[in-house]
């Protein structure tokens, strides 16, 4: 595979990466609004759901996009420091989302499954949902500051 490959591969999964974090955020933000259980629990449901599709194979597509285009080019990731920074950044990222962000959502997942038997959404699940909110704002700041990062190669 080519440098090319490696790089379109590398930027499919940015896209899919920031693109599914910040329209997922959006829209559960919008049924939490509702307030209506079964809008709720569904939509929670899909945040699960296009974490594995999008969020996942994102990041499998970037890293892999990112080494391999590297190696094509004959470039050490960890030579220049704009790479360094950026997969600090990455890194950053990844441990808020895993430390924080993915407790959060396993915990309303289960919640939600109780939402849509009892109609009901429990004061739990609000206080999880304004910390997913808020530290899901945080955690993407980083990925922004490392595509900024790469884009600007500073």
């Amino acid at each position: 595979m080519g440098y090319e490959a490696f790089k379109v591969m590398h930027l499919l999964g940015l896209v899919l990466l920031l693109g599914n974090v910040t329209v997922t955020s959006i829209w559960k933000l919008y049924a939490d609004r509702t307030r209506d259980p079964r809008i709720i629990a569904f939509a929670q449901r899909l945040v699960t759901v296009t974490d594995w599709f999008f969020t996942f194979w994102g990041i499998v597509l970037l890293v892999a996009g990112g080494y391999g285009a590297a190696w094509v080019a004959g470039i050490d990731p960890f030579g220049a420091g704009w790479l360094v920074w950026s997969q600090v950044q990455f890194a950053v990222a990844g441990v808020m989302w895993l430390g924080l962000l993915v407790p959060i959502q396993i915990r309303q997942a289960r919640l939600a499954r109780g939402i849509a038997e009892t109609g009901r959404v429990p004061d739990e699940y609000w206080a999880l949902s304004r910390r997913w909110i808020i530290w899901g704002l945080v955690a993407t700041l980083p990925l922004v500051g490392a595509t900024w990062t790469m884009v600007a190669k500073s």
